[in-house]
């Protein structure tokens, strides 16, 4: 009879850790949602309009594809990866602040950035100035480098929003206020389709058409994330533009400089494999197809990108309140929903193949090429759902720097000598490249996984209030508003 009652209680036991796991899972899974699914409905828009204007111009002439393949995988992935690296310090810094509940904080730390990447991106515009004579140093084809010059000059105006578009993001993200970026950004896909058809095709604008699309679309979005920030939808993060925004930005720099350096190394990974790919024998063809595959694999990791927010959110707040358990748990709930989501995405890789390539070329070598590398498309995809999200979880812990040494290691001493010999030294060519590609970033998924296990969490909640203790600036100490 003992043990009879012994045995029910062990079931009963067993069956309410299971109800308070589930519910546990349910409730950490609404919080990563309300994060993630914003950011990847913007991400994927804001990306999707790039595509968009790639398909526009692939079909006005394979050279201008070429060339805008090049300064979008190139130039443009140069400049968006430090930005991006630079914001995410942002990232940490919000997140952290609105978990410690220092919400004022927020505001000051969103016009550092401005500041800083505003500058930063000053400093990079030779990049696109000078375009056709860095591809000619590069060793790239002569009508492709030419091309690619006259294609980044159309770029520049665009760049520039990625100065608000990105850090907004992360400063609305933190505060769980990313659904209007999500709203905005669809009406922003939206507008960018018809509007580069009118100019394209109607109007016979050509690439200036379509860049002006591109231009207008992307600008509509940070104009509308301004008329929320500035209209009083964020009173308690935003308290106008204030001076002490100019104080502590050598070590928010440091910060930046960190953050950028992490990220901008996974971006530059995939910018690197394209131009050994312009290298090759037919260089036109080689470029176009793994300027497609890359993609369709970055529009994908726009997804993951999502899930990358939501773990730096999660993490952030988490280590902002002091709560190291939760910002664990959290960690396994958002590998699990990512893992999932990528395996589908495996799936689709696998059955479309060839089929994609048509949205973007109507070349028949270009669409052969993208078949081939469908297989090696799909185990891309797959690592994109892991290892963003293990990025995403340095971010919310300000741990850029252990990571950028992971992803130059893994990425530049591993992945491209491995693509750069399978690529040329073997009949495999731009499969070779990218078999080296998906190489670097399976090592550096393993070395996060592994650094995220090791890690004490309870040393990075101490180091979280160390940090936002250091950049406290009291309400009371900030009586220089210029507006609002």
């Amino acid at each position: 009879m003992d043990n009879s009652i012994q045995s029910q209680l062990l079931t009963h036991g067993t069956e309410e850790n299971e109800c308070n796991l589930k519910e546990r899972v349910w409730t950490e899974s609404k919080k990563i949602w309300r994060v993630a699914f914003p950011g990847v409905i913007s991400r994927v828009c804001a990306f999707g309009s790039i595509v968009i204007t790639q398909s526009f111009i692939g079909h006005i002439s394979d050279m201008d594809l070429a060339g805008y393949a090049l300064v979008q995988t190139l130039s443009v992935r140069f400049v968006n990866g430090i930005l991006l690296g630079m914001s995410s310090a942002t990232e940490t810094l919000c997140g952290q602040a609105f978990g410690a509940g220092q919400h004022h904080m927020m505001g000051i730390y969103l016009q550092r950035s401005w500041i800083i990447d505003f500058l930063a991106l000053t400093v990079m515009l030779p990049i696109f100035i000078f375009a056709t004579q860095l591809y000619r140093l590069l060793g790239e084809d002569e009508a492709i480098a030419v091309s690619g010059g006259y294609v980044s000059l159309w770029f520049i105006p665009f760049v520039y929003n990625f100065v608000f578009s990105l850090t907004i993001q992360m400063y609305l993200m933190a505060q769980l206020k990313n659904m209007v970026i999500a709203w905005l950004s669809i009406f922003q896909f939206a507008l960018h389709i018809p509007l580069s058809w009118l100019l394209v095709y109607k109007l016979s604008f050509g690439v200036p058409g379509a860049m002006i699309a591109l231009w207008v679309s992307s600008w509509f979005l940070v104009i509308g994330e301004f008329i929320y920030i500035f209209g009083g939808w964020c009173p308690y993060t935003w308290q106008g533009f204030t001076l002490a925004a100019f104080k502590d930005l050598y070590s928010v720099v440091k910060l930046s400089i960190s953050s950028g350096v992490m990220v901008c190394l996974e971006l530059w990974y995939t910018a690197v494999l394209v131009l050994l790919a312009g290298y090759m024998a037919n260089a036109e063809v080689a470029i176009s197809a793994f300027s497609i595959c890359l993609n369709i694999n970055v529009w994908e990791f726009m997804i993951s990108l999502g899930f990358l927010g939501a773990a730096c959110v999660r993490i952030a707040n988490e280590l902002g309140r002091g709560n190291a358990e939760a910002a664990k748990f959290s960690i396994k709930v958002l590998l699990g929903t990512s893992v999932a989501i990528g395996t589908f995405f495996f799936v689709l890789c696998l059955v479309f193949g060839k089929k994609v390539a048509y949205f973007f070329t109507d070349d028949e070598r270009v669409a052969d090429t993208v078949s081939d590398l469908s297989l090696l498309l799909s185990f891309s995809v797959l690592l994109n759902s892991i290892s963003p999200v293990l990025s995403g979880v340095a971010i919310g812990a300000g741990m850029q720097g252990i990571v950028a040494i992971i992803n130059l290691v893994c990425f530049y001493v591993i992945g491209i000598p491995t693509g750069a010999l399978l690529g040329y030294l073997t009949n495999l060519q731009v499969k070779g490249i990218w078999i080296g590609m998906i190489g670097g970033v399976a090592t550096q998924t393993l070395v996060l996984m592994y650094m995220t296990w090791r890690t004490d969490w309870d040393v990075q909640v101490k180091k979280a209030g160390e940090r936002l203790n250091r950049f406290y600036v009291r309400p009371s100490d900030n009586p220089d508003e210029i507006s609002s």
